[in-house]
């Protein structure tokens, strides 16, 4: 068996956490301590998050999505691919060694996206992000942590709190959508989005993208 090689090794920025990138022939994994946070094998749920947010603003012309969190770029390349030509992207990646190891070592994973005209890469926490707009975003979409049981980042927390849900719904524009992708259910998350005015639900969807392996939810919901 080939093993696991390590490329690399960051600080998250504020945390004691460092995340490691490490890579067995073609294939990437993304580690937090013992945890692994993604792997290039398993695609599927976060295309699926692209795919859904696309599929509720349908028809906006020129629709401005804000997607938290870079990892591999499987959001963002299935973003690319739903959305119209003249969409605006914009990425926000917290570690800026992970924006680095894109258009590095994982290059060939992201096909170029990086060099798409759509997209901007803002390095710096989404949670700012969001807090500062108003009516900006047509969708929001967070991949920036395990889910809502927040795992390598304490601000996090406030992301996925009723307040960042409040943040999160007041940048988006009327009818906007906020998709959230997690490694694992949770009913209260599923009701504190209710409660902060999304019309919202749960999709279960498969880790791989050939419709196998783990379950990941993804959360959706409409800014009424």
């Amino acid at each position: 068996m080939i093993p696991w090689v390590e490329l690399d090794k960051a600080t998250i920025p504020g945390e004691s956490g460092t995340l490691r990138l490490k890579q067995r022939g073609a294939e990437f994994s993304i580690m937090l301590g013992t945890n692994e946070l993604m792997n290039s094998r398993l695609s599927g749920s976060e295309e699926a998050l692209a795919e859904f947010a696309a599929e509720k603003i349908a028809g906006r012309i020129a629709p401005v999505v804000l997607i938290g969190g870079l990892g591999m770029g499987f959001t963002l390349r299935a973003a690319l691919a739903a959305l119209p030509k003249d969409a605006k992207i914009i990425v926000a990646e917290l570690v800026p060694a992970v924006v680095q190891w894109a258009r590095g070592p994982m290059a060939e994973i992201f096909q170029g996206a990086l060099d798409d005209p759509r997209v901007e890469i803002v390095e710096g926490d989404v949670v700012r992000l969001i807090a500062e707009r108003t009516a900006r975003f047509d969708a929001i979409l967070l991949d920036v942590d395990n889910g809502p049981d927040g795992l390598t980042h304490a601000e996090n927390d406030r992301l996925y709190s009723s307040e960042g849900l409040s943040f999160s719904k007041k940048a988006l524009k009327k009818g906007g959508v906020l998709a959230v992708w997690s490694a694992h259910p949770d009913d209260r998350f599923t009701a504190r989005m209710k409660k902060a005015g999304f019309q919202t639900e749960a999709r279960t969807v498969r880790a791989n993208a050939k419709k196998r392996g783990l379950k990941h939810v993804i959360w959706l919901g409409e800014s009424r």
